[in-house]
């Protein structure tokens, strides 16, 4: 009938019942062994095993539930073990589809296999359940098979009808054939071939098929379901039966975020994610928390409904990613980063390839129809990968976040959304995001990348859009500056504009850091430090540029007439001790310290209550990131965009000191920002940049001073039990070699201590970086943070010991780096032929740090 197989084929069975398609597995395996080839069964299904007893095959048995990759690297790894010319069975793939809750998956599954096989000379069969699913599977598999037949069961015999045959051809071939005794005879009269095909219900077009697939079945026939609950035909108790089933098909499959899910989340509340969701898969970390932190705040307290901004996100399904990366021949060079010794391999093509790739029609339908419901309102693209923002796994800025604008004609709008798409799903290919994972041991875990479309919370002033406050918000304050502050009351970290200058870590200015139980305390000491240190710049997004931007404060207000500026900037007392107060303009005479905001509303404390009640649902710490706006009426609404784990550790347990340190001993002592646990731990190595040395480089030898820490701190330690201290002038991580020094937080990841010293000129401080992703990746290493200001009392540090008397070992340890040995000092303790060690006694609650040398022994 085939005209015989060819080495290569694919064969898929479509069926409807898996009888159908064993009755031609018997001949296959008796065909193989009677050749002595070598016969694989691929055992994943939970029907009857295929093989029938008297047949020898190897048989390795697959578990579906880890997850897509997992699942799939098991296949190619046996296949390419079976060698060339081997004869495949695989149980029935339908079997996929429903455990991934996904036919998208199934499609880029069997898109990525069959070439494989064909490329191997191999033979394989498969079988599928016939209407069953959309296009989305149908379609990926009848356009990569070689051969695709239909199996029919009509009084007591089976019928095949080709559907696809390759590089064959007979002028019968694509007819109805009856299987009798041992041939395959073609059905010539109408009336049989009538009676057989219409014996099952026939799938429908595609343009049907494609809404209805095992994903939308099941939702739509929970929708079903949540109707007759509202009409009160079935009781509320019936949601149980689906409600769970759904929540691993779109929200999680870890389980704690499901334990949190199924208390507080409804079904009728996962109906309201499938209505705006684009593709299939998961939503991700980020949706996930957006979600269960309004559900848990709607829970606790009703009048969260009036107080929150109400969201009409739209999710895009960790699916559409995949299907992304298979059709733009991008999945071969992630493969790669499951593997640590080649995971930035690579990573650059993955890259091009990812930016300048297409997306499906069907795809690019959904996105313009979201743009044609936002209009032209502003929206932001956020990453929401199924890890991140999970227990455990942040990702703080790992993954690009994007805003745009969405100015323009419609097409325009469109191309710039597919634009930010790309760049983000780019960024799971970054070194950052990379290093990130192979640190953290999660390079082999199935990793997709959904993402959340949000309209940008804030209003329209002239050409500039933005939200008049945003901020992170964390249920407990490491950062204990004064013994007024009760840690577990929690802080925030407030900016007036868009949050981006609350979760980077600005460079050039500086954010409003607010302990919830003492709100109006600062850590300034005067009214010229509150001046000095309060927030100058505005993130915004231009209109007219289509574009974010930064503007001055007082150019944001000028264009903002009907903006409540009191509320959030106070007059400027020096400014008007000099002048008229009538001569100087709103902007220019004022300092944004939302002293009025946190001294004469009820904000801080609703942000107190919704972090602790966060808090409480969640069992842990909560890292919120939210905006707020004032109504007319003196209301606001709070936009809270994102709630995750926080990971933090406490006070930890604090040594008392020595009675007396002999200053000779005395590294340093710190009294100000220490953010960590308090410990009291030795120091093997000191990593000191000397801030003399380094004020005299030019900002490309600072960069170049910056690479030779990364690779100091990435020097062997085969146990990983080396614990450093780094210290250096300004402020780490900056992108401002001025400001300080410019490495990237996975250069220096395995440090212990970090120590910024004001110290580059008079008018540098460390900017305490709470909720930025700098802090976060602080918490989640359990690094100890200090900055020392040389100008205030009870802060020193022995710069005769470390830049005079101390060996430095950075020419022995990295010869490459000699160059820089008069800026970069390296001492390991015990110091060369002593045996002084170095202990560092940290007091989180009394915000001290004391580093002293101590006899060995």
């Amino acid at each position: 009938m085939l005209k015989g197989l060819i080495p290569g084929d694919n064969v898929v069975w479509q069926f409807s019942q898996i009888e159908q398609y064993a009755a031609f597995v018997g001949p296959f395996c008796a065909f193989a062994n009677a050749r002595g080839r070598r016969l694989v069964y691929f055992r994943f299904a939970d029907h009857a095993p295929l093989l029938p007893p008297d047949c020898s095959a190897e048989t390795h048995q697959l578990d579906v539930h880890g997850g897509f990759e997992q699942f799939i690297a098991q296949v190619h790894r046996i296949i390419g073990e079976a060698g060339r010319g081997a004869y495949l069975l695989f149980d029935s793939l339908s079997t996929l589809a429903v455990d991934w809750c996904s036919d998208r998956m199934l499609g880029n599954f069997f898109m990525l296999t069959c070439p494989y096989i064909l490329d191997q000379e191999s033979i394989a069969y498969f079988g599928l359940e016939r209407g069953l699913h959309s296009a989305h599977a149908t379609a990926a598999i009848t356009d990569t098979t070689q051969i695709l037949i239909d199996v029919y069961q009509h009084k007591g015999g089976l019928y095949v009808h080709p559907i696809k045959v390759q590089h064959r051809y007979s002028p019968s071939m694509y007819t109805l054939h009856a299987w009798f005794e041992r041939q395959f005879l073609p059905v010539t009269d109408s009336a049989t071939i009538t009676e057989v095909l219409s014996s099952t219900p026939w799938a429908g077009l595609d343009s049907v098929r494609a809404r209805l697939g095992v994903w939308n079945r099941a939702f739509t026939q929970a929708a079903e379901l949540w109707e007759a609950i509202q009409r009160g035909q079935e009781p509320p108790e019936a949601a149980d039966s689906v409600l769970p089933m759904l929540l691993r098909m779109a929200v999680s499959r870890d389980e704690r975020v499901l334990q949190l899910a199924q208390r507080y989340l409804s079904l009728g509340d996962v109906l309201a994610i499938w209505g705006r969701m684009i593709g299939t898969g998961l939503i991700g970390g980020k949706s996930v928390g957006m979600l269960l932190a309004r559900a848990i705040l709607r829970n606790a307290d009703r009048r969260w409904e009036s107080l929150l901004e109400v969201h009409d996100s739209f999710f895009i399904g960790s699916d559409v990613f995949y299907t992304y990366l298979v059709q733009n021949g991008c999945w071969w060079l992630r493969q790669r980063q499951q593997n640590p010794q080649t995971f930035l391999d690579g990573v650059e093509e993955a890259r091009r390839r990812i930016i300048l790739g297409t997306f499906p029609e069907s795809v690019q339908r959904d996105f313009s129809d979201m743009l044609a419901y936002f209009g032209q309102s502003p929206i932001i693209v956020r990453s929401s990968s199924l890890l991140e923002d999970n227990f455990g796994n942040a990702f703080a800025g790992k993954y690009e976040s994007v805003f745009c604008a969405n100015q323009g004609p419609h097409q325009k709008r469109l191309d710039d959304f597919m634009s930010a798409v790309r760049s983000i799903y780019a960024s799971t290919m970054s070194e950052r995001a990379l290093r990130y994972r192979a640190q953290r041991r999660l390079l082999d875990r199935d990793e997709q990348m959904s993402l959340l479309v949000q309209r940008v919370s804030g209003s329209r002033h002239g050409t500039l859009f933005y939200p008049q406050i945003a901020g992170v918000g964390l249920s407990y304050n490491p950062y204990v500056w004064s013994p007024e502050i009760q840690p577990e009351a929690g802080m925030l970290r407030l900016v007036f504009g868009l949050g981006t200058r609350a979760v980077d870590r600005a460079d050039d200015d500086y954010t409003r850091v607010v302990a919830l139980n003492a709100p109006d305390r600062r850590p300034e000491a005067d009214w010229s430090e509150v001046r000095q240190y309060s927030q100058r710049k505005v993130d915004v997004i231009d209109l007219e540029a289509n574009q974010t931007a930064c503007r001055e404060f007082p150019e944001v207000v000028a264009q903002s007439p009907t903006l409540p500026v009191e509320i959030f900037a106070s007059e400027d007392r020096d400014l008007f001790d000099g002048q008229a107060g009538d001569s100087v303009q709103a902007g220019v005479s004022r300092v944004l310290t939302f002293q009025t905001l946190l001294t004469q509303t009820q904000f801080p404390h609703d942000m107190r209550q919704m972090l602790q009640t966060l808090q409480a649902a969640y069992g842990c710490p909560v890292d919120t990131e939210f905006t707020a706006n004032f109504l007319p009426g003196n209301r606001y609404k709070i936009n809270l965009v994102q709630c995750r784990p926080l990971q933090v550790s406490g006070h930890g347990t604090a040594t008392e000191l020595p009675e007396s340190i002999d200053p000779q001993d005395l590294m340093l002592e710190s009294r100000g920002a220490v953010i960590g646990h308090s410990r009291f731990e030795p120091v093997d190595r000191v990593v000191y940049v000397v801030p003399s040395a380094y004020a005299q480089l030019a900002d490309a030898d600072r960069y170049a001073v910056a690479r030779t820490i990364g690779q100091v701190l990435h020097l062997e330690d085969p146990d990983r039990s080396r614990r450093v201290l780094l210290i250096g002038p300004g402020r780490w991580g900056t992108t401002t070699p001025s400001l300080g020094v410019p490495v990237s937080f996975a250069e220096i990841n395995t440090i212990s201590f970090l120590c910024e010293i004001v110290a580059i000129t008079g008018e540098v401080i460390p900017d305490v970086s709470l909720g930025t992703h700098f802090f976060n990746d602080l918490v989640e290493m359990d690094i100890l943070y200090m900055a020392l200001f040389p100008s205030r009392k009870g802060n020193t540090w022995n710069r005769r010991f470390l830049e005079d008397e101390s060996p430095n070992r950075l020419a022995e340890l990295l010869p490459a780096g000699k160059r820089w040995a008069h800026v970069i000092r390296v001492i390991d303790f015990p110091v060369a032929q002593t045996t002084r060690r170095m202990m560092l006694n940290a007091n989180a609650f009394r915000q001290r740090v004391v580093c002293y040398a101590t006899p060995g022994g």
